[in-house]
């Protein structure tokens, strides 16, 4: 990873410290970002193209509340008058105007026909992506009659806006963040994923040229990266222990050719049946009795971790709708209560949220407790879909770090570990034993001729031992979380 912008380790005196707002104690990282704020403000007092900050901290690292303190200082200060907040999801928005009221911070949400002069007693705007996209005429007048002063604009979850040289208006959600934000005194992304399948840059992110082999590609690099690794030994957020169910996979009638037709799941090299052996091995009904184990596995330590975290809840993640259904029908025949939501019912929000409240044992999804799902009870994840970019698996796999304030009291450093169940798909393993690092986001010329995301590293993976375990349907392998110093392994 290239080197932040700012040379940040010295430890702040006494008189730079920002005063506590609302109470909060900024974390180590969150102070870093308010003198890096503060630095590029000085250095860019007229905006432009330089005054560009990109954060990149995993779920659990506080981006949320780091932004808004970083605003609230500057504020007190005088450099900053108005923020605006981009996000990319409502129930995103939802967490934004809570962190702001901790703060003491008026956080307006933008509706259509909004009079943002007559918003004076408000500190910042909240705009969706879809809303600034499909509003982009009337915001762009809006904006021009507020002129509200020097302004921070911030994008969440930055990734999602992607830049096309190309074709600019292509990507219609950084089309609108770039042409809303050229009046921003400073712009600050947020991201726990800095990099994207399609091979683009993206909004407020600096590049740099890194050299690759004979040539030269360009790199996303973060101001400031906070890795996974990090907020689990500082007891931010919880650690990972990884459970991949291995087996044999069958594929056609068993005969005379049944050497050709079986495949060993986590040792399948060709990619066509690799690909092959996941689709089966996800099914509830197939022969391996893969995710079946899996899911018995899954609920057998949920039970476990009951023992000293008695709310704690699991999450499934499913292929498609009807995958969804069977799944929930087997926990519920084991008397689990089961919420299953999906981007088609419309009670979903409300599922999601009871889940959050303890409503029920698990959550199986569809592809909707990603980003911004924030359920400190969560500790235990099935993965069952045949989606193996490390994007989607990262987030999904992260739902389950989160700390909340009353177990953070009581718990131990290092936290007590959550779990991912998944089959053992050599993808999927790769992608465990790199998780808690930060990989850089290389964007090349021709995308065709290289993989659509950046390989997970193999010169570190040797922080994660592997170990196999005998099991009636193939071995577990477990994917044990980060070394961490011997000091915090003494409890």
């Amino acid at each position: 990873m290239a080197a932040p912008s700012f040379q940040l380790g010295q430890p702040l005196s006494r008189a730079d410290r920002p005063t506590p707002a609302g109470g909060i104690q900024p974390r180590q990282w969150q102070r870093q970002l308010i003198q890096l704020l503060r630095r590029r403000l000085e250095q860019h007092p007229h905006g432009g193209p330089g005054a560009d900050v990109l954060i990149n901290a995993g779920p659990g690292a506080g981006k949320t509340l780091g932004a808004l303190l970083g605003f609230h200082r500057l504020h007190g200060e005088g450099r900053l008058e108005r923020f605006v907040v981009f996000c990319h999801r409502s129930s995103i928005a939802g967490q934004w105007l809570a962190a702001a009221q901790r703060l003491g911070l008026t956080l307006q949400p933008w509706e259509p026909g909004l009079d943002l002069t007559a918003t004076s007693n408000s500190q910042g705007l909240l705009i969706t992506y879809q809303a600034a996209g499909r509003n982009l005429d009337a915001l762009r007048e809006q904006f021009a009659a507020a002129a509200p002063g020097p302004w921070l604009a911030i994008a969440d979850e930055v990734h999602h806006l992607g830049v096309d040289p190309e074709e600019p208006e292509a990507t219609a959600w950084g089309h609108a963040f770039s042409s809303l934000s050229q009046g921003a005194r400073l712009r600050l992304g947020l991201t726990g994923t800095p990099f994207r399948a399609d091979n683009l840059a993206f909004c407020a992110a600096r590049r740099v040229q890194v050299r690759e082999g004979d040539g030269w590609v360009e790199q996303i690099a973060p101001d400031l990266s906070v890795e996974p690794r990090q907020l689990i030994a500082a007891g931010d957020v919880r650690p990972l222990e990884f459970r991949f169910q291995d087996g044999w996979v069958d594929h056609g009638r068993l005969g005379e050719a049944d050497e050709a037709e079986r495949s060993p799941l986590s040792l399948e090299q060709r990619e066509s049946w690799r690909a092959r052996n996941l689709r089966r091995a996800i099914r509830l009904a197939d022969s391996s009795s893969i995710a079946l184990r899996l899911l018995l596995n899954a609920r057998r330590r949920l039970d476990a971790v009951r023992r000293e975290h008695p709310e704690a809840g699991g999450l499934v993640i499913a292929r498609d709708i009807a995958h969804a259904r069977r799944i929930t029908g087997l926990l519920e025949e084991e008397g689990d209560r089961v919420h299953l939501v999906h981007s088609q019912d419309p009670e979903a929000a409300a599922r999601m949220e009871a889940f959050k409240a303890g409503g029920a044992d698990w959550l199986v999804s569809i592809d909707m407790c990603a980003e911004g799902f924030d359920a400190p009870r969560l500790r235990v994840v099935a993965y069952l879909t045949t989606v193996v970019t490390r994007t989607r698996f990262v987030q999904a796999i992260t739902r389950a770090v989160r700390m909340d304030g009353s177990r953070g009291a009581t718990e131990a450093v290092p936290r007590h570990p959550s779990y991912v169940f998944a089959p053992a798909d050599p993808l999927l393993m790769q992608y465990a034993r790199t998780w808690s690092l930060s990989e850089p986001y290389l964007i090349r010329q021709r995308p065709g001729d290289m993989p659509a995301e950046p390989a997970a590293a193999t010169g570190r993976g040797c922080s994660l031992p592997l170990e196999a375990l005998e099991d009636g349907a193939g071995e577990v392998i477990r994917v044990r979380g980060p070394q961490l110093p011997h000091f915090l392994l003494q409890r």
